[in-house]
């Protein structure tokens, strides 16, 4: 059994390569088949991921603030407290806070992420 304390996961800068602006991420736990992973992501008013999308899908749930996420075509949506999201595996999509909101969120990611481009403003 693995267990991680919040108190002592490692928190660290998500990658400025795909998150604009930056974002903190605290990583969980890593899931071994597929390889997976947990992790708490905090995005300040604006912040983003870019588009990617994840082989065997992606749970996000949002702890706090007022997020928002959009499937590649669809229209975009906004998150709440509670709130939780499902992107099917291989659905190309972006995640991130409101304009003028900070967000918290959780997410499950099956298969590693693929990334693919920055968001269009």
């Amino acid at each position: 059994m693995r267990h991680t304390r919040q108190s002592n996961a490692p928190v660290r800068a998500a990658d400025s390569a795909h998150f604009h602006p930056p974002a903190e991420r605290t990583d969980f736990i890593a899931i071994d088949a597929p390889p997976s992973s947990a992790i708490l992501v905090r995005f300040g008013p604006g912040g983003r991921t870019h588009w990617h999308r994840h082989p065997d899908g992606q749970y996000l749930y949002v702890l706090s603030g007022q997020g928002r996420v959009q499937s590649r075509g669809g229209d975009v949506v906004a998150l709440l407290p509670g709130d939780m999201v499902y992107a099917e595996p291989g659905e190309e999509h972006w995640h991130g806070a409101s304009e003028k909101h900070s967000v918290e969120h959780l997410a499950f990611s099956f298969g590693r992420t693929e990334w693919i481009s920055p968001v269009d403003e």
